[in-house]
């Protein structure tokens, strides 16, 4: 069992002048202890369910650039990157330029969008219809795959039209990044998954029995597509508290060992004192070996 570190809130004691060196110092701690891999949200402002929009956030790929630099082994990726928010041909040029200095450590996440007040607020045009939304995920998903094939042919979708999609360099990981889809949508995210996904991520970690469905309708999905399970690598996002009075080390393995009887290959983990530091430390100490056999 893989165990991931998504960082989602950059307000710490010390203000803006110690997010640098702080965020930093949790990437080197992180890849000490043993974690697989980094994580940022894709956001401009910060989301409800984590605090008030003017708490600080950083641009998602300029972060993991950072990370990058101050790291050497662990994988790296947004969580996910919202299509709306970048036009396919250059996010591959942006999560292509992430693995080659990262010496090819990069994962590609992305999935629908659904943050619209900082779109707005921003002025990103945010198309108001899933449906749409799902439609250039689809036409993103088929540019990356031609792109990262070194595929030069133009593309004509629907709403992209790139007349030399050309990737040079291409991407150290082999054959490509990792492609993940965010979401847990039956009817069009988990399908797509099938379709054309390295790995998928869901949310609501602590739900089993909703993960449970969740991976049957994968399974089922994968059947209609004429697709390997297997090939897929199934990620859970959720959040734990290490802190007096929250879950014990001892709680944590247990739980990802449930995780991993559903099927689930790679937790990705966030803390709200992840800035501490000490909680990484106890993960790397008392959890991460215990999974080890996973």
């Amino acid at each position: 069992m893989r165990v991931g570190l998504q960082i989602p809130v950059f307000k710490w004691p010390g203000g803006t002048a110690e997010i640098a060196p702080r965020l930093a110092q949790i990437a080197r701690t992180a890849e000490q202890a043993g974690f697989y891999s980094l994580w940022v949200m894709d956001h401009f402002f910060q989301i409800p369910s984590m605090g008030p929009k003017e708490d600080p956030m950083l641009e998602a790929y300029s972060t993991l650039s950072y990370l990058a630099a101050h790291t050497e082994k662990v994988r790296l990726g947004a969580l996910v990157t919202a299509v709306v928010y970048r036009h396919p041909g250059v996010l591959v040029k942006t999560a292509t330029t992430l693995d080659v200095l990262s010496g090819g450590r990069s994962y590609l996440g992305i999935g629908a969008a659904w943050f619209e007040q900082e779109a707005q607020a921003l002025g990103i045009p945010f198309p108001p219809q899933k449906v749409e939304r799902f439609v250039r995920l689809e036409e993103a998903l088929q540019i990356i795959h031609r792109m990262w094939s070194g595929d030069r042919t133009p593309y004509h979708g629907r709403f992209y039209q790139l007349e030399e999609p050309l990737n040079s360099p291409p991407p150290l990981s082999q054959p490509h990044p990792p492609l993940m889809i965010g979401g847990m949508g039956e009817k069009k995210t988990i399908p797509l998954v099938a379709r054309y996904a390295d790995a998928c991520n869901f949310t609501g970690a602590h739900d089993l029995d909703n993960l449970r469905h969740k991976l049957d309708v994968l399974k089922a999905a994968c059947e209609a597509a004429g697709r390997d399970y297997n090939e897929i690598e199934r990620t859970v996002l959720g959040s734990v508290d290490l802190r007096p009075g929250g879950m014990t080390a001892q709680e944590m393995v247990a739980w990802i060992r449930e995780l991993a009887a559903l099927g689930f290959q790679h937790v990705i983990v966030n803390m709200p004192n992840v800035h501490e530091i000490t909680p990484l430390e106890i993960i790397g100490r008392e959890v991460i070996p215990a999974l080890a056999g996973l």
